[in-house]
């Protein structure tokens, strides 16, 4: 049998520039990606430290020894080498003894823009010498003394 005239010796040019676009498809498929995932990364990192800002603060007005005034107040925060904003907006409540807590936090460079925002109600301070209750786990065998 005789070998055939024509043989074929790899690819015409119109299948590597097919190839090539496809290929530059892909990349480009790829590169969006990267960027949405980069720029997800850094909206959950604002997040989380804005919210790690909000809840101490809270935790600093429940704990304190003075119960925080109704009003609006603000304070500069600096965390995480970033400087924040912290809004604090202290309400009464129908309940006598509860206040109602909101803290707005955002960067200090753009406070109108609220990265977090979180809500408490706190309590008044306890009175001097308030011993908080023990608590004890029952002995073994589930008896009580």
């Amino acid at each position: 049998m005789a070998a055939s005239a024509h043989t074929s010796r790899g690819f015409t040019l119109l299948e590597a520039m097919v190839a090539l676009v496809i290929v530059a498809l892909g990349m480009m498929a790829v590169n969006t990606q990267l960027n949405r995932y980069a720029a997800a990364s850094v909206y959950i990192e604002q997040k989380t430290l804005a919210s790690w800002i909000a809840t101490n603060k809270l935790t600093e007005l429940s704990v304190g020894p003075t119960w925080p005034a109704v009003g609006d107040s603000d304070e500069d925060v600096e965390f995480a080498g970033q400087k924040w904003r912290c809004a604090i907006k202290v309400q009464e409540t129908g309940v006598k003894n509860l206040h109602r807590v909101d803290v707005s936090v955002s960067f200090a460079a753009d406070p109108k823009r609220v990265v977090h925002k979180v809500s408490a109600l706190i309590e008044p301070p306890a009175p001097p010498g308030f011993l908080p209750p023990q608590w004890s786990s029952p002995r073994a065998g589930g008896q009580r003394g």
